[in-house]
């Protein structure tokens, strides 16, 4: 899948702005991070069986709602800024291939809206910002939209520096009525900077996980875990899930690669709930790696956003449906039959 990823991610490139590609593909720092995230994987190597029957191989997932694939979207912003149909494309071409979906709060398509293009279960992540009230009306619109989990984002108590187009104030080709599209209801007019009132909170803790579930209703799942100790205190705050992320390196550059950290994580926690990771992942290989070790969904976020920009919907489904289609030959060839086949000792390093 390299080659097509590579072809996807030239497209965008041409028909994005300047600005908007800068925002979709930098990190922070010196972009440490990002260099090294799909790296981290490509250093595993695969420990195959043989003598097993793999004529017929499977590759669903039952995780908060029923997938035809392990493989889906990791929660990104603003995508009206990659196509004009937004979130809404992007939905459709999770579900025309089966596979979860995040919607970011920073959508910039209604809720409401991307529910129905979604066409079943989704997830909604989550940012506590200063002002408690407008989050909690977007959880609850979530759940009555019909979400089955929340994703609570963990990593980003303040923004990370990002060099490139440092000197946009805000590098957004939108309007405020794009990006607010969520927001607005929900915010003061006594506070003359909108943008002040849904800034993210630089105190979460546990006290937060527990306000997220009991608001919602939802199992909640908690996202930027690179720690063992810290996916073990999500789980004692009431965690149904933890997700492994260094939020694609837009936040701590030189935090270690996520590939790095799954293992510690998946031990720490010793199948006491759902691990999730994203970060690198680039073909049905390097989801295969992740799987083994015990990840049960691997979530993608810049080549999709490659696909939505280059080609919306259709490029959106394609580029999941080819990564599932590459996941299970691998899988096949591996000797195993369904993801509950792969296991850690069909990987080791080089």
């Amino acid at each position: 899948m390299h080659a097509q990823l590579e072809e996807l991610r030239a497209r965008a490139e041409q028909v994005l702005s300047a600005d908007t590609w800068s925002y979709l593909s930098r990190g922070s720092g010196d972009e440490r991070t990002v260099r090294e995230a799909h790296d981290a994987w490509d250093r595993y190597r695969l420990r195959p069986r043989v003598l097993r029957d793999v004529s017929e191989v499977t590759t669903g997932l039952d995780l908060f709602g029923r997938w035809r694939t392990p493989i889906g979207i990791a929660p990104t912003a603003f995508h009206q800024l990659l196509h004009p149909d937004g979130e809404v494309a992007t939905a459709a071409g999770a579900a025309a291939a089966g596979a979860p979906l995040v919607l970011s709060s920073r959508s910039t398509r209604r809720i409401e809206d991307v529910a129905a293009a979604a066409a079943g279960p989704w997830w909604f992540q989550v940012y506590l910002m200063r002002e408690r009230s407008v989050i909690a009306a977007l959880v609850e619109r979530a759940a009555a939209a019909g979400a089955t989990a929340m994703v609570l984002t963990v990593d980003t108590p303040y923004v990370g520096h990002r060099a490139r187009s440092a000197a946009l104030s805000r590098p957004l080709p939108l309007s405020d009525d794009q990006a607010l599209i969520n927001v607005r209801d929900h915010l003061s007019d006594e506070v003359p900077d909108i943008w002040e009132q849904i800034d993210q909170r630089a105190d979460l803790s546990v006290d937060d996980v527990r306000w997220v579930t009991e608001t919602s209703g939802l199992p909640v799942i908690v996202k930027g875990v690179l720690r063992g100790d810290d996916a073990v205190v999500a789980v004692q705050a009431g965690a149904s899930g933890v997700w492994v992320s260094n939020h694609g390196g837009r936040q701590l550059d030189r935090a270690v690669p996520t590939a790095t950290a799954l293992p510690e994580v998946l031990a720490a926690l010793d199948d006491s709930c759902p691990v999730i990771v994203d970060g690198g992942v680039r073909d049905g290989f390097d989801a295969l790696v992740a799987l083994a070790l015990g990840a049960s969904a691997v979530m993608l976020g810049r080549p999709v956003m490659w696909a939505l920009a280059a080609g919306g919907r259709e490029a959106v489904s394609s580029v999941l449906q080819e990564l599932t289609d590459e996941l299970r030959h691998a899988m096949g060839l591996a000797g195993a039959r369904s993801p509950a086949d792969l296991d850690p000792s069909m990987v080791t390093t080089r």
